[in-house]
């Protein structure tokens, strides 16, 4: 597994804390959810961010 940048992590934990019902475990739906909720105009920073979080919600599925 690649090591994220730092500010992967910071959008996607900021987004996950604002918007928690707006993601999923699905990344098609969390791509555009974080093109609706962000003003990023890359595209692959917008699907490594969208990547970062359904990553997340996958682990937290998982543990639940």
């Amino acid at each position: 597994m690649a090591i994220k940048p730092d500010y992967v992590k910071k959008t996607g934990t900021i987004l996950l804390e604002q918007y928690p019902k707006a993601f999923t475990t699905d990344f098609e739906t969390n791509k555009d959810s974080v093109a609706k909720l962000t003003n990023i105009e890359s595209k692959g920073v917008r699907n490594r961010v969208a990547g970062y979080v359904t990553r997340k919600k996958n682990t937290a599925a998982a543990e639940a």
